[in-house]
């Protein structure tokens, strides 16, 4: 792979902006190769006799030779410089911006030496002052997490009592108590919690050594040895400090936090102490990959104009690289030595206070192993891909060998089973577009990973998914397959309440897989999701990130799905399926004991399509009053209920209007209409961020991840197109020649999946550009513990 190439692929992609525009300077470089070319003259072809060009040039070089004292003179120095490079606030300032003067202006093509000079200084100066910033951010971050720590500890000692009982007002023990328990330590006679004992030790920042009596004696790093005890933490900073009050993320809290004041006093328990040691740890780990990101970005940059400035020199003949890379190692950027250390120091720190010393589980927690690409994990997908494919090949011919879509059978399988198994389509369709959507999001180096909150190396790709998919698809077509040969089979005909149970058992495996507590089948993921699930389930009793957002409008596509778990929860715990038969299913209208006649199911099937809407709702309403405080949440709120609305009206026009109103078909069309007008101007205006009048890229906006302009509009055009899928029920269009009616609402809900998965890519992307905009590739983790002086707490009463 060339350096372009790879320079690209290892940026981060938040800070793409802030690189030094390499494929800029090279197209540069390019012209200049081509202009030399061009303008450079080629020398006549002299006819030389065979044989005597060897000789000619021997007694030339020898010439030249004899005459090379006298051809060199001292001011051949001067020549070969090509720049001179100066700092506009000194030549010793690091801190200035770095101007570069090309002293051969007058050569041919040296306007084209300009230009690439006048670039290369903008880049750099672009590229340090970045990490200048970036670097008082994180000398900042160092100082206060350092501070942090200090409050932990003195916690740790304060909380778990580990026996100081002779405390002075300054929080220090006489050295008497603490030699007592030392020894009492090493001879077994203490249950003292060891790691306060480790966190009094790294204090001080001493060790122990044995005396000639056999006890421990504290040495300190001066290496003399005296008998001056321990001197833990200082225990009346913790008079100053205050926990930090965190955002409601539990049921509990948030009630407690509306309904009870902040807690005043400086009481501190063990589930603070906990907390705190939990949320320290976090910052830690964050703040130590905030500082690899930027040794990783300085040295690609230094790497990137150290490789232009060979090509440069390699291009225009010239040896200017010496003088400029000579300032690039000069400067900020190239001699700062602060990030090493500051790296050296979090490990040092994270390992001593929360690994208990323990070096390889503490750097296998800051450096996460990177995930492999294993060879087995692409042949099961091949697979299952494969298996897929036949089963569906094998079920479409078995329905046209037994004529089934024509006869009774076909009726009584549509009604019953096929939304059953119905329930499963949908569950893969949408992984298959998730899938799709990793694709694609990797593709445009789009950080959902990071926008998601994953663990690093825990994120899981589109071949994961897709394997994922696959193996989902494999069990439901084979339950189905099997189901429906047992249908015809007549040597099953008596077992036919356990065929019955072929789609509640696949059920009951999906389950089992979904919650296993075993780490197998992606444990992390799983349960990811399922903690995503139940923070939309409870929604606003939780804190509303983002995943819990993005996962809540994916089940607003999924109201099939929820209705098919309803037709479960009906048809097997209501026993429908025991009584299923062909003459039951002929005479279910005038009996009015089909599921779908039942007027219980059909109210519940109003309810559970709204549930999703709902639950987004709740979210907005959330966001609104307790979290940010935007109105904009506000305006949303009002977008699902106007969706609600208009779902209520279809339903009530599709199962309850008996007799045919004309109002009701009214009254759904225009909540219909004015729903999907407002849905999709969200969608298109707020949530993807297109139609910017004045952007540089015409009706789209400023920043696009995908090169081709035209997909935004096709998107844009099918997004209208696939929200228009609601007139099929509002026009009366419930079945077709060629589909049933249950096939055709099927038919309508994957029309939604693959808009939302369509949604879901531009949702993405513009999540991230906004990162982008705000260089934001870290999470903002909250610390624990706020310190404060007697005379600001004085100010503030």
């Amino acid at each position: 792979m060339k350096f372009g190439k790879e320079f690209v692929s290892q940026m981060v992609p938040e800070w793409q902006e802030a690189y030094m525009n390499y494929i800029s300077l090279k197209s540069i470089l390019k012209d200049m190769l081509k202009f030399k070319a061009e303008n450079e003259p080629k020398a006549p072809m002299a006819s030389t006799p065979k044989g005597s060009l060897k000789r000619r040039l021997t007694l030339y070089r020898a010439f030249s030779g004899l005459n090379g004292k006298q051809r060199h003179s001292p001011s051949s120095k001067s020549e070969d410089e090509v720049i001179l490079i100066r700092s506009e606030e000194g030549e010793d300032d690091s801190k200035g911006l770095y101007k570069t003067m090309f002293l051969k202006p007058y050569e041919d093509g040296a306007e084209k030496d300009l230009v690439y000079f006048r670039k290369l200084d903008f880049e750099f100066n672009k590229v340090n002052a970045f990490y200048k910033k970036m670097m008082k951010e994180v000398i900042g971050e160092a100082e206060e997490l350092s501070k942090q720590i200090n409050f932990l500890i003195a916690l740790r000692i304060k909380v778990d009592k580990v026996g100081f009982g002779n405390l002075d007002n300054s929080g220090n023990s006489s050295s008497t108590s603490t030699m007592n328990l030392v020894n009492d330590v090493k001879h077994g006679h203490s249950n003292i919690h060891m790691d306060v004992i480790h966190e009094v030790e790294m204090s001080n920042e001493s060790h122990f050594i044995d005396d000639k009596d056999g006890n421990y004696v504290a040495q300190t790093n001066s290496k003399t040895n005296s008998i001056e005890g321990f001197r833990p933490a200082s225990l009346q900073i913790l008079d100053h400090v205050k926990i930090n009050v965190i955002t409601p993320e539990t049921p509990v809290s948030t009630i407690k936090g509306l309904l009870l004041s902040s807690k005043s006093d400086k009481t501190f328990d063990k589930k603070e102490l906990k907390k705190a040691d939990e949320q320290l740890s976090t910052a830690l780990k964050e703040f130590y990959h905030k500082l690899r990101l930027l040794k990783r970005y300085s040295f690609l940059n230094l790497l990137a104009f150290s490789k232009i400035m060979k090509k440069y020199d390699k291009v225009s003949s010239r040896n200017a690289s010496k003088d400029y890379l000579k300032m690039v190692d000069s400067s900020y950027v190239g001699s700062s030595d602060e990030v090493n250390r500051l790296i050296e120091r979090v490990e040092h720190a994270f390992i001593k206070h929360f690994a208990n010393g323990n070096h390889r589980k503490g750097m296998n927690t800051l450096r996460p192993t990177a995930k492999r690409e294993r060879h087995r994990k692409t042949f099961l997908l091949g697979l299952l891909t494969g298996c897929s494919i036949a089963l569906i090949v094998a079920l479409i011919l078995l329905v046209l060998a037994r004529d089934i879509a024509d006869s009774i059978h076909g009726t009584e399988y549509m009604e019953n089973i096929f939304p059953l198994y119905s329930l499963f389509g949908y569950i893969v369709l949408h992984m298959i577009v998730y899938s799709g959507n990793t694709y694609f999001w990797r593709r445009f180096k789009i950080n959902y990973p990071f926008i998601f909150g994953f663990k690093e190396g825990t994120e899981l790709g589109y071949r994961e998914v897709f394997l994922l998919s696959s193996g989902l698809a494999v069990l439901s077509l084979a339950g189905a397959l099997s189901n429906l040969y047992m249908e015809m089979n007549k040597k099953t005909q008596n077992y036919q309440s356990v065929t019955e149970l072929v789609p509640l058992g696949l059920v009951i495996v999906v389950l089992v897989i979904t919650f296993c507590p075993f780490n197998i089948i992606y444990k992390s993921s799983r349960f990811f999701l399922i903690k995503c699930a139940f923070q939309s389930i409870c929604a606003p009793l939780y804190k509303v990130h983002f995943p819990d957002n993005f996962l809540a409008d994916q089940l607003t596509s999924q109201v099939q799905t929820f209705r098919s778990l309803e037709f479960y929860v009906y048809y097997y715990f209501l026993g429908y399926y025991k009584d299923r038969s062909t003459k039951f299913i002929s005479e279910l209208s005038p009996n009015k004991n089909s599921i779908g006649e039942s007027h219980k199911y059909k109210t519940f099937y109003l309810i559970v399509a709204i549930i999703p809407f709902w639950i987004r709702f709740l979210q907005c309403l959330r966001r609104l009053l307790l979290e940010e405080r935007n109105m904009m949440h506000g305006f949303n709120g009002l977008k699902y209920i106007s969706t609600i609305v208009a779902l209520t009206m279809r339903t009530i026009d599709d199962q309850f209007n008996e007799r045919k109103l004309v109002v009701w078909t009214i009254l759904a069309a225009s909540s219909s209409g004015i729903a999907t007008i407002v849905n999709t101007y969200w969608d298109i205006v707020i949530d993807w961020g297109l139609l910017r009048r004045n952007s540089r890229n015409p009706w789209l906006r400023d920043k696009l991840s995908v090169p081709y302009k035209s997909v935004y509009f096709v998107a844009m055009v099918l997004n209208v197109i696939l929200r228009l899928a609601w007139m099929q029920s509002v026009l009366g269009i419930k079945e077709t020649p060629f589909l049933h009616k249950t096939a055709m609402t099927a038919f309508v809900a994957c029309l939604e999946i693959l808009r939302r998965g369509i949604w879901n890519f531009f949702r993405m992307e513009n999540e991230h550009l906004n990162n982008v905009g705000k260089y934001r590739a870290f999470k903002s983790v909250p610390l624990p513990f706020n310190y404060q002086d007697d005379d600001e707490e004085s100010s503030d009463t």
